[in-house]
């Protein structure tokens, strides 16, 4: 099991976080601009916790420097299937994060929640 899953299963943010590159770039399966940086990541990854319902991880994909996590969760009552893609540096830490998540009704339920996180998200990020 990939430590991010461990880490994202327990909770557990400060290990999600020390699992970051700092030049981590997180794609979002809801928005088209890439987020650089390790702050903005972490504080995306604690606000997509924050709206997620039900979150479990259903398989793992492993191949070298890459992973994908399929997951089911709700949002506001919907349900959808997504997958974190990851890649790790040479340092073994993520470097890369893109999202991934269906149906339409599931991931235009998530645009609005995170979206009413990004206040939120946007300050966590300025404080790190």
């Amino acid at each position: 099991m990939h430590p991010f899953r461990q880490a994202v299963e327990a909770r557990d943010t400060d290990a999600i976080e020390g699992l970051l590159a700092d030049d981590v770039v997180f794609t979002s399966p809801v928005a088209f601009k890439p987020y650089p940086g390790k702050a903005l990541t972490a504080a995306i990854l604690r606000g997509a916790m924050r709206v997620f319902e039900n979150f479990r991880y259903v398989r793992e994909i492993a191949d070298g420097r890459n992973h994908a996590l399929v997951f089911e969760a709700e949002v506001d009552g919907k349900a959808l299937t997504g997958c974190d893609f990851l890649h790790l540096d040479d340092d073994g830490k993520i470097d890369d994060i893109m999202v991934m998540v269906r149906p339409l009704s599931g991931a235009n339920a998530l645009a609005e929640a995170m979206a009413a996180q990004f206040p939120q998200i946007q300050r966590e990020a300025a404080g790190a």
